[in-house]
């Protein structure tokens, strides 16, 4: 598995909160690669380029030590330490560092990568920094936990549109994946996600006779998967009171007066499938 552009820009983003958080000047970090090597990807506040694309094996140097015991790791003198192996020091030395921690990012039980943050002086990391530090990974969890469902529904939905699956099936994946496309911040990725739901609707030729706005969509997806107001609200992470609102816009918009007509109409003018 490699590091693409998306996970890049979560993994720059927790790398900023880490260093807000602790105060740390540097930090650095990436995912594992096959055969359980992490490779540092992304660097922030670094003075030099030492540490990119450093590959680090499971059970060697800090961060190694980190993937295998699959826990938060420090040390006050990177080089001098006896807690570690030695096999990264000439890129460490080469940046300056000294006091370095490392917080794992574990994703349904497997370690997926690695945050570091560091100073160029020999100074304990631990309590309020560490604990910060691991909150930043937690949010890098939650992240990648979200791409995974969304790439997983995406794949699903385009082999199923080739492969003729029932229309539950199919509906089912819509509402997923609309579901899921408010929460991805990278605009691409959630613009591939939407893409891969147009897939699934019949949308007729020519400009739409009803025009929807997204929310207005996501609801009329819930619904139509027979999911109550309180439902679709913690599924699209809003409040009851807000997907009463979309649903009224949606059902006056398709001059419907029941949910079920309105579902209906939204399947014959193309936005559900």
């Amino acid at each position: 598995m490699t590091t693409d552009a998306s996970d890049a820009v979560e993994i720059r983003n927790a790398l900023l909160r880490l260093r807000r958080g602790t105060g740390l000047p540097i930090a650095f970090g990436g995912l594992i690669e096959a055969g359980q090597r992490m490779r540092i990807s992304e660097l922030s506040g670094t003075a030099t380029h030492a540490l990119r694309s450093l590959a680090v094996t499971s059970g060697t140097g800090l961060g190694g030590k980190t993937v295998a015991l699959s826990r938060p790791c420090a040390v006050t003198d990177y080089s001098a330490s006896r807690q570690i192996s030695h096999e990264y020091d000439a890129p460490v030395a080469a940046e300056g560092l000294r006091s370095v921690l490392a917080v794992p990012v574990v994703v349904r039980h497997r370690v997926r990568g690695v945050l570091y943050g560091a100073l160029r002086t020999s100074l304990p990391l631990g309590g309020r920094m560490l604990d910060v530090a691991v909150e930043a990974a937690r949010d890098l969890e939650r992240a990648l936990v979200v791409r995974d469902e969304a790439r997983t529904l995406a794949a699903e939905a385009a082999a199923g549109a080739g492969a003729g699956p029932g229309w539950e099936q199919v509906r089912e994946a819509h509402t997923a994946l609309r579901a899921l496309a408010p929460r991805i911040a990278d605009p691409e990725l959630r613009a591939e996600l939407l893409g891969a739901c147009a897939l699934l609707t019949a949308e007729p030729a020519g400009p739409p006779l009803v025009r929807l706005a997204p929310r207005e969509v996501d609801v009329l997806a819930c619904v139509a998967a027979g999911a109550t107001n309180a439902v679709a609200a913690e599924r699209l992470g809003v409040t009851p009171e807000t997907v009463k609102g979309y649903l009224r816009s949606a059902m006056r918009k398709l001059r419907a007066r029941t949910r079920g007509e309105a579902v209906v109409a939204a399947r014959r003018a193309g936005w559900l499938p």
